[in-house]
C-alpha cells in the first residue's frame, strides 16, 4: 500500500536513496558523454537506446497501453522530462560543473509545489515565497558574488527552465503512475528521443558513436542505469509517494554529486559552491519540504 506523502515506508525510502545515487551519477556521466558527443545527439542517442529496451519489455509483458487523455499525458511527460529537460541540461553541462547543475536543479521541489498550486493540486503557503527567495539568492551568489564560480548567466537560465520542465513532468508522472512503468517509459522516452534527434539534426550536429572509452562507459551507464533503472524506480517511487515528496531527491543530489565530482574528477569544492548549495537547499526545505503544523502558512 502506498505510503502517506510525509511518511515514506521502507520500500519508498529504499527507492528514494537509490534514485539519489543514480541521479548523482547521471550528472557526472553526462559530463563525460559531452567530451565527445554533441549535447542533443548524445541525449537523443541515450534515450533512443533506452526507449528501445522499454518497448521490448512493454511488448513482452503484454500489458495494455494507454489511450486518449492518458496517452496524451504520457507523451507530454516525455516531451518535458526527456525532451526539453535533457536538451537544456546536456547543453548547460558544457558550461558548468555537475555540482553547479545539481545545486540549481535542487529548486525542483519548490517549483513543483508552485506548479501544483497554480493547477490547484496543492494549496499555496506564504513560506514557499520566502523559500523561493532564499533559493534564488543561493543561485545568484554562485553567479554574481565576489567569490562567484564564474557561472555564465545563460546556462543558469537554461538550468532553471529545465527545472520547471521536470517539475511539471513530476506532476504528469503522478497522473499516469498507475500505468505499467515499462509502457509509460516506452512512450515517454520515445517521444523525448524523437524530439531530441530532430532538434540535433536541425542544428546540424554530427552523428557518430563514441570512440573515447570514457564517453562509451558514460553512455552505457546513462542508458542502462541512468535511464532504464532510474526512471522505472522514479515512477515506482511517485506511485508510493507524492510528486512534491519525490522531488526531495533534488535537494539531496547536490551533496552526493559535489562529493562524487571531487572524488572522481578532482573538481574542488569551493566556498561559493558550499554557500550557494546551503542557501538553495535551505530555501527549498523551508519553502516546500519542511513539515508544518495544521493551519500554518
Amino acid at each position: 500500500m502506498p505510503s502517506a506523502p510525509g511518511r515514506p515506508d521502507p520500500i519508498a525510502l529504499l527507492l528514494f536513496v537509490t534514485c539519489v545515487l543514480l541521479g548523482s551519477g547521471n550528472f557526472l556521466a553526462v559530463r563525460f558523454s559531452n567530451l565527445e558527443l554533441p549535447p542533443l545527439w548524445g541525449a537523443g542517442l541515450r534515450f533512443g537506446l533506452a526507449a528501445s529496451i522499454f518497448v521490448v519489455i512493454a511488448l513482452s509483458s503484454r500489458r495494455p497501453w494507454p489511450r486518449g487523455a492518458q496517452l496524451g499525458q504520457t507523451a507530454a511527460l516525455g516531451l518535458l522530462n526527456f525532451g526539453l529537460f535533457f536538451a537544456l541540461m546536456y547543453w548547460a553541462l558544457l558550461h558548468v560543473t555537475a555540482g553547479v547543475a545539481t545545486i540549481v536543479t535542487a529548486t525542483v521541489p519548490l517549483l513543483t509545489l508552485l506548479l501544483a498550486v497554480t493547477q490547484r493540486l496543492e494549496r499555496f503557503r506564504p513560506r514557499a515565497l520566502v523559500g523561493g527567495l532564499a533559493a534564488l539568492l543561493g543561485i545568484g551568489w554562485m553567479a554574481f558574488s565576489p567569490a562567484a564560480l564564474e557561472v555564465p548567466l545563460l546556462p543558469l537560465l537554461a538550468l532553471l527552465a529545465a527545472s520547471v520542465a521536470v517539475g511539471q513532468s513530476l506532476i504528469l508522472g503522478r497522473r499516469v503512475s498507475a500505468n505499467p512503468p515499462p509502457v509509460t517509459n516506452a512512450i515517454a522516452m520515445s517521444t523525448g528521443a524523437v524530439v531530441l534527434l530532430l532538434a540535433s539534426r536541425a542544428v546540424g550536429e554530427p552523428w557518430a558513436l563514441p570512440a573515447v572509452p570514457e564517453a562509451r562507459w558514460a553512455l552505457l551507464y546513462l542508458v542502462l542505469l541512468g535511464s532504464v533503472g532510474l526512471f522505472v524506480l522514479t515512477l515506482l517511487l511517485v506511485r508510493r509517494w507524492s510528486a512534491s515528496a519525490t522531488s526531495y531527491a533534488f535537494v539531496v543530489i547536490p551533496v552526493t554529486t559535489l562529493l562524487l565530482e571531487a572524488w572522481l574528477v578532482d573538481v574542488p569544492i569551493t566556498g561559493a559552491a558550499v554557500v550557494g548549495a546551503a542557501l538553495v537547499m535551505t530555501g527549498v526545505w523551508f519553502g516546500a519540504l519542511a513539515p508544518t503544523r495544521e493551519g500554518d502558512g
